[in-house]
């Protein structure tokens, strides 16, 4: 008995999880080269029961459920046109190369809103947190009389899976996903900036689902609930 009401709090829990991450997602509809997140699951072990011989049965009782993991969907998505000479986008895959001036954290991003920021005598390019762009080279790019002095670096990398999301669409590379590749072929877009990654229609759908299910575990919370105080009612 309480393993089904355990079961259907795991349940509860993790489609609130999952009602989260849908929220991240139409939160940043209009964040350009933002990529769309999904909750991925994992169903808990499950244990077989014995009969009164202390032998293992067919029947078998299950443990609920429980989110492991958030994935990106990495595909490139439609183009908008824009007026300023520092936005660009990439047509195919690959990531912008970042580094933080204060710390030289080196991050990536698909989000090529980009400006001038004014570091002593020299303009640079920079993305909105002000970490500079970086070229073919790794190195910043400086801006002169309105012109890149490099041309700016594509990096990619052989598995996508497991990169970790450090906020503001940028991303870090895990051992798994190894080095950073320059693809010196990568087609740039200036005066454009990619969309965001967000399908409005599946977000919606999974609200819907994320509901039900989180209303059918609930249900199930409340009614093994009054079936444990019935029980204990006539123990008494």
């Amino acid at each position: 008995m309480y393993t089904s009401f355990y079961t259907a709090a795991q349940g509860v829990v993790a489609q609130q999880k999952r009602m989260d991450v849908v929220a991240n997602n139409m939160a940043n509809i209009n964040n350009y080269g933002y990529k769309s997140k999904n909750a991925t699951f994992f169903e808990l072990m499950h244990y077989n029961l014995n009969n009164a011989h202390g032998e293992d049965t067919t029947i078998q009782a299950g443990a609920g459920t429980v989110l492991t993991r958030t994935n990106t969907d990495f595909s490139p998505n439609g183009i908008h046109k824009t007026e300023s000479p520092y936005d660009f986008a990439l047509t195919g895959p690959g990531f912008f190369m970042l580094k933080n001036p204060n710390n030289n954290e080196i991050t990536y991003t698909r989000n090529g809103r980009f400006s001038l920021s004014q570091r002593g005598a020299n303009f640079f390019l920079v993305n909105d947190k002000g970490n500079y762009v970086l070229d073919q080279s790794g190195q910043p790019i400086q801006v002169v009389g309105g012109n890149l002095n490099a041309q700016i670096g594509v990096y990619r990398f052989n598995v996508l899976d497991g990169m970790r999301s450090v906020g503001d669409n940028e991303f870090q590379p895990t051992a798994k996903n190894g080095n950073p590749i320059l693809d010196a072929n990568a087609e740039i877009v200036d005066h454009a900036l990619e969309a965001s990654g967000v399908d409005l229609a599946q977000e919606m759908s999974q609200v819907i689902e994320s509901q039900r299910a989180y209303s059918y575990a609930m249900r199930m919370v409340q009614t093994s609930d009054e079936i444990v105080g019935t029980i204990n009612n006539l123990r008494q």
